[in-house]
């Protein structure tokens, strides 16, 4: 099976932990190169963000339990690149 690069989720965390300290306990994790989050929705008690994560060879269960572990939920995978190298989506 090709190794997972790039995985796009769809993530909804309450206000605490911090989205810093959120995005970077998820840039510790091991085999991840890189970590992103972005706030797209603020609501009265939770957020929603986009988190993109990279890396060589990503253990999508891995990243679900941290993201878990971190009090949040991952509501969709939304993209996810496979194979020797990663490309942009021509469509965004």
């Amino acid at each position: 099976m090709a190794p997972i690069r790039r995985l796009v989720l769809d993530v909804l965390k309450p206000h605490d932990p911090s989205v810093v300290t959120f995005t970077s306990q998820l840039g510790d994790l091991e085999g991840i190169e890189a970590a992103t989050a972005t706030v797209i929705e603020v609501d009265e008690s939770v957020k929603t963000l986009r988190v993109t994560i990279e890396g060589k060879d990503l253990d999508l269960e891995r990243v679900r339990s941290e993201i878990e572990d971190l009090s949040a939920s991952i509501h969709s995978v939304d993209q996810v690149s496979c194979g020797s190298r990663t490309l942009e989506d021509p469509w965004l």
